[in-house]
């Protein structure tokens, strides 16, 4: 099962800002992908599971940016 969600990330303003998030997301046990489109702040994440909110939160404070 592959299950894929869109999030609105704030504060991301470079190529660093990007690559930083996808790392920090990329950690999370059960993801698969991550695309960041920078100019929009979206940010998709294709899992092997459904991810919880507070999951996704936490690696994107890590990276040091928030959800929307």
């Amino acid at each position: 099962m592959s299950v894929t969600a869109t999030y609105t990330v704030t504060g991301m303003t470079c190529g660093h800002c990007v690559s930083s998030v996808k790392e920090e997301l990329s950690e999370v046990a059960g993801v698969t992908g991550v695309d960041v489109v920078l100019e929009t702040g979206a940010v998709t994440v294709t899992s092997s599971r459904e991810l919880a909110q507070d999951e996704v939160e936490a690696a994107v404070k890590e990276a040091g940016y928030a959800l929307a």
